[in-house]
């Protein structure tokens, strides 16, 4: 038997008492708890539509895209993303903003006399991912929201989130990640990220690997949902990159919508942005969006830690790519959108990543490597990643820095040293390899702005 948890009075104390709990990384597959839970708050994740949204990645950007334009077509959003690159209270947000101190004490102080209840009752105690999920799901029906936009936070079928019933389920691409814990290919994964796909769904695919999309036509099938397919009902017409991100035209379910301003860079974000404007448009029913409404939404979205650039002289650009998938789409856009070179990167991943796979995507745009760790345990140490970085780079295009300030400091000397640049003072340096370094950098560079 647990103690009674103890109510909050600061966000320290609130934060504190979550992360005392199972992390993210522990899973046991059930959905006992989370539903026990729910249950006792009264299921608030029914007294709203949701859009839910899985894939490897690209869920945090495109529920961001979700909520700016139900925001700008003046409903109330509820979203829950995860994982938060700065502070948890990113986690929840309400209408567009991120909970503050005082409101998030507030939502953990509404579940915490029944997070004791569920803890006796069950063979595991509710883990941090849960409760925060019953916090965000309970803080949407208290607001109350229209409808809430919400990223799973592993997989799909066992996901916390999943005891909501998605009105519209979106699947963004799916590749290998987090391998130990849902399957080493990717038709596994999609077994798993279909999951979130209920009868009466609209499926709002990214274009996927042809086995991948097999399963989740499959499971469309099985449930009785129905599938919107990526370059067959919806998609990029074109985009051309410009200054502060790209102009896109897109190809929605109704209507296009041309030379839309996203300022986000590369070609994954303009697919992210079809993507978002398929599953809203879903969301709507029959009739076409207004274009200014649309274009008003996309230009004004943002996606902190998502080839962010953070400060100049030198260019230091954040991104929170953790996987080879995520780091393929990364570096197609540093080539697209940026002319930077030398170009010196600073990576620090988790010790339970392909980080050979997410170097190896990275070789071609990076001159240097300046590997370094977080501050979590569950960092690859900085020399281990070094070892495999010479592989990939060579040993002269390889340094070892485990302090991520003195990394980012090497990167920054090394950037603006180096002469076979194509012009002075076009060095620059990309943070990346995971969003908790990258959450640790922008704390560190936001000051120096």
């Amino acid at each position: 038997m647990t103690d009674a948890p103890r109510l909050a009075e600061t966000f320290e104390e609130a934060e504190d008492a979550l992360l005392s709990r199972w992390p993210e990384t522990r899973m046991e597959p059930s959905l006992d708890r989370i539903r026990a839970f729910v249950e006792l708050l009264g299921d608030p994740q029914q007294g709203y539509p949701v859009v839910h949204l899985t894939g490897t990645n690209g869920k945090t950007s495109t529920s961001r895209m979700i909520d700016t334009l139900l925001r700008t077509l003046e409903l109330r959003t509820g979203r829950f993303t995860s994982p938060h690159v700065e502070r948890m209270t990113e986690r929840i947000s309400l209408d567009g903003e991120q909970l503050t101190d005082e409101q998030f004490v507030r939502a953990f102080n509404d579940v915490a006399p029944y997070i004791d209840l569920v803890d006796r009752d069950q063979p595991y105690p509710l883990s941090f991912f849960e409760t925060v999920v019953g916090m965000a799901y309970a803080a949407f029906a208290d607001a109350p929201v229209d409808v809430a936009v919400v990223e799973v936070g592993l997989g799909g079928t066992w996901d916390a989130t999943n005891v909501a019933d998605a009105a519209v389920a979106v699947v963004l691409p799916v590749a290998v990640d987090h391998a130990h814990l849902l399957g080493d290919d990717p038709v596994t994964i999609a077994g798993e990220k279909a999951g979130i796909i209920k009868p009466g769904s609209i499926a709002v695919s990214a274009q996927q690997l042809p086995d991948v999309e097999e399963v989740l036509r499959n499971r469309v099938h099985d449930v009785g949902a129905r599938l919107l397919r990526e370059n067959v009902d919806f998609g990029v017409v074109n985009r051309t990159p410009a200054v502060g991100g790209q102009l896109v035209s897109l190809q929605g379910l109704r209507a296009r919508y041309d030379e839309l301003f996203l300022p986000l860079y590369g070609a994954h974000q303009a697919q992210n942005a079809a993507v978002a404007l398929a599953a809203v448009e879903a969301f709507l029913g029959t009739d076409p969006l207004d274009a200014e409404v649309v274009a008003a939404a996309f230009a004004e979205t943002t996606s902190p830690g998502r080839l962010e650039v953070i400060r100049r002289s030198p260019t230091i650009v954040l991104d929170a790519a953790h996987n080879p998938h995520g780091a393929e789409a990364t570096a197609a856009a540093l080539e697209d959108s940026f002319q930077l070179d030398p170009l010196v990167g600073v990576i620090g991943v988790m010790g339970d990543k392909d980080a050979e796979g997410l170097l190896a995507a990275y070789e071609r745009v990076l001159s240097h490597v300046v590997c370094t760790q977080n501050s979590t345990p569950r960092a690859m140490p900085a020399a281990e990643l070094a070892v495999v970085a010479r592989e990939v780079f060579g040993e002269d295009r390889v340094s070892v820095e485990p302090f991520l300030p003195d990394a980012i400091d090497r990167a920054v000397t090394i950037a603006e040293s180096d002469t076979s640049g194509s012009s002075v003072g076009s060095g620059a340096v990309l943070v990346t390899g995971s969003v908790v370094t990258v959450g640790e950098a922008r704390r560190l560079l936001k000051g120096s702005r």
